[in-house]
């Protein structure tokens, strides 16, 4: 009788490392794992940082961020992409160069260009590549207002804006856009998702009054990353990453970090290693 093999559902993020543990590749690993999935990782730069802000970062040479990638895709075969701080052109295109051999992967690039505390994590020049490169290999790109404004060229101040915003972006190649709408004041927040078919919905959360929001952005996208991972589709994906990040915050805003803006609880809830049986 021959055994059974089994496998794990796996994620790759190609991303910047936090020293402060709350964003990144950090956050990034920390998500995947309490969500049931195998993380994997290239990283893209090293920061020093904290819950104050981003004092240093050091670039990863791009030729050693493709090795990464490339040996982990080879053996390890990740089930979805995450890629969060491209900070450079030429990191941008080097990933492009990999990734376009690998279509059937799903992956979700979440344009990393400002952090919480205001530090601006991206060069310039560096958001036109992005565009031309990493968008059309996306199959959802999930920018925040502030990176919304930047690549949609335009202010966004209401939910009408947010609309306009994601249909701009959409020109850019992806597949499909949510554009997160966190730092609109008000008790409801909106996420607008679009997509090439035309599709639109949007996403509703409730306001939670808390410093502790810094890595909410990568969490998410990386959350979704995990759930797609598990056989999830896009938008119910998109709905359960949801769920957990608000979970998350709600878990841990009341627990001092640092002197800022402090992390979610990403382990209020863990889920097991989840197995599947090799077909």
């Amino acid at each position: 009788m021959i055994a059974k093999k089994y496998k794990y559902p796996v994620v790759l993020t190609i991303a910047g490392s936090d020293s402060g543990g709350g964003a990144g590749i950090q956050a990034d690993l920390k998500t995947f794992s309490a969500l049931g999935c195998f993380g994997t990782s290239a990283i893209t730069a090293i920061t020093a940082q904290n819950t104050l802000g981003v004092s240093a970062i050091h670039s990863i040479p791009p030729e050693t961020v493709k090795k990464q990638i490339q040996v982990v895709l080879e053996d390890i075969k990740p089930d979805t992409i995450k890629i969060g701080m491209v900070h450079s052109a030429e990191l941008a295109v080097t990933i492009a160069s990999v990734l376009k051999d690998y279509p059937a992967i799903p992956v979700i690039f979440d344009p990393v260009m400002v952090a919480t505390s205001g530090d601006k994590l991206i060069e310039n020049g560096t958001i036109n590549t992005l565009k031309q490169v990493l968008f059309p290999l996306s199959a959802l790109v999930t920018p925040n207002l502030d990176e919304a404004a930047l690549l949609a060229e335009m202010e966004i101040n209401s939910l009408e804006d947010m609309e306009t915003a994601a249909e701009k972006i959409m020109g850019f190649g992806c597949s499909a856009v949510l554009v997160k709408g966190g730092h609109l004041k008000g008790k409801q927040l909106f996420d607008v998702y679009l997509d090439k078919s035309g599709r639109k919905q949007v996403f509703l959360a409730e306001f939670v009054d808390t410093n502790n929001t810094h890595g909410t952005g990568c969490s998410l996208s990386s959350a979704i990353a995990a759930f797609m991972a598990r056989k999830l589709d896009l938008l119910t994906a998109i709905a359960e990453a949801k769920i957990y990040i608000h979970q998350a915050i709600e878990s841990g805003k009341d627990v001092k970090t640092g002197e800022g803006n402090g992390p979610l609880n990403h382990f209020f809830n863990p889920t097991k290693l989840i197995i599947y049986e090799l077909e």
